[in-house]
């Protein structure tokens, strides 16, 4: 197995012979394996060890043998005793999501602190098959039959394609010892019955049943990646980037048939999982919109909105009414002139004197209204944005010059007729946007 695994990590893991790396050690024999085939193959590592402080005395003792296990290698050793009870009964998880949260979170702080690119864990092929059967029992996709992944941002798995008889034939003939959870033995855990129930009964059936999944597995691996490459593909030619924000043309995704699987393909990364939403939306009136956890799709007309969620609030920039260069969030100069000059969408001359507040720039608020210039009497806000066509994204980007709460400027667009020069106006202010 030893040489099996050194010509593995050197023909699909070269980085972990490059650069130093954490392994994620429980103490069982996975990990173990894990452990000694790296320190055998003279590789560059650390051990992270998490204690959830779960079993008692139990628990206590699976730390104290992983730190033993890194006196005798000579490797650095990293222990953290985590308030599981607590977390999961604050954050209202369960016992498995709260656990890979804590450890995840605290793999990833070790790792910026000691500048280490790669954590490594002891998943094997058995792993695998029970996630399969885990994932097709939930009901799952194309991804979520291919299993556990041998290498992820960050993350290196390279005991996948080792069974966990080899691992423990490989443990047994170098007089290994490991720690044994007995929580792994209770079967009132779905994976454990999958592991103890399911999985014997299933090599029963074919003796190189776990040989076959894994030819299955990497099948449907493959074709999961000629569809990536496809959807890729397809994103290239719908998706338009205009600063942030992706438009995407509501005729050209009406044209797939089925649409349903197109639209899980193209919007699954962006966190949209209720299809019928976003299917939907493609026929809801322009404005609707529909949000995952990390970004938001808004009907325009003709085209999807797809926008990153900002948690910042609405921020106003203070200004003063004097020459000067403004900088945020937008840059404008501002002159003092004597005449009326050159004309463009950029340029607004006003009568200084007609601004008796306190100058800021700001974006659109309910209820805003302006007295548009050349016309009598005021119009709202979002009347003018319907008539310029302007969909939800461009009107929350729009920026406004205020004196005070009234409007001078909608910066680009329209001035507002209350601060017009006149023939009576003495002093007169230019604003200029430069970019």
């Amino acid at each position: 197995m030893f040489n099996q695994f050194k010509y593995h990590v050197l023909s699909n893991f070269p980085h972990l012979l490059e650069k130093k790396f954490l392994i994620a050690c429980s103490g069982g024999l996975d990990s173990v394996v894990l452990t000694h085939l790296c320190w055998k193959n003279k590789m560059d590592f650390a051990i992270a060890h998490c204690n959830f402080q779960l079993r008692g005395v139990e628990s206590d003792m699976d730390a104290f043998f992983v730190e033993d296990l890194a006196r005798k290698i000579n490797k650095k050793i990293f222990i953290k005793d985590f308030d599981t009870i607590n977390y999961i009964n604050q954050n209202k998880v369960s016992l498995q999501l709260g656990a890979r949260e804590l450890r995840y979170r605290w793999f990833d702080e070790l790792m910026k602190a000691n500048k280490v690119k790669t954590l490594v864990t002891a998943h094997q092929a058995d792993d695998n098959l029970e996630t399969f059967i885990i994932n097709l029992s939930r009901g799952t996709g194309l991804k979520g039959l291919t299993g556990i992944p041998a290498k992820t941002t960050g993350i290196s798995r390279p005991l996948l394609i080792f069974s966990r008889a080899q691992i423990l034939e490989y443990a047994e003939d170098n007089s290994l010892s490991w720690r044994e959870d007995q929580s792994n033995l209770e079967t009132k855990y779905l994976r454990n019955k999958i592991r103890y129930r399911v999985i014997p009964r299933l090599k029963e059936l074919h003796p190189g049943f776990l040989n076959n999944f894994e030819n299955t597995r990497k099948n449907l691996e493959e074709s999961a990646g000629l569809l990536a490459d496809y959807v890729a593909d397809l994103r290239k030619n719908l998706f338009e980037q205009e600063g942030d924000v992706i438009k995407v043309s509501v005729n050209s995704l009406l044209g797939f048939k089925p649409l349903k699987p197109y639209m899980h393909a193209l919007f699954h990364p962006y966190g949209f999982r209720e299809w019928n939403d976003v299917v939907n939306l493609l026929s809801a009136q322009s404005g609707k919109e529909i949000r995952s956890h990390s970004h938001r799709l808004i009907k325009g007309r003709a085209y999807l909105f797809l926008q990153p969620l900002s948690s910042s609030s609405a921020i106003e920039y203070e200004l003063e009414a004097v020459p000067g260069m403004v900088t945020e969030p937008l840059k404008m100069k501002i002159e003092e002139v004597d005449s009326i000059g050159e004309h463009s969408k950029k340029i607004l001359y006003v009568d200084k004197e007609t601004l008796n507040h306190k100058l800021n720039i700001r974006n659109w608020q309910k209820g805003d209204y302006f007295y548009p210039f050349g016309m009598k009497g005021k119009k709202k806000v979002s009347k003018f944005f319907k008539d310029q066509k302007m969909n939800l994204i461009s009107k929350e980007k729009q920026w406004f010059l205020c004196s005070g709460d009234a409007i001078v400027w909608i910066i680009g667009r329209r001035a507002d007729d209350r601060f017009r020069v006149t023939p009576e106006t003495k002093n007169i202010l230019k604003f200029t946007v430069t970019e």
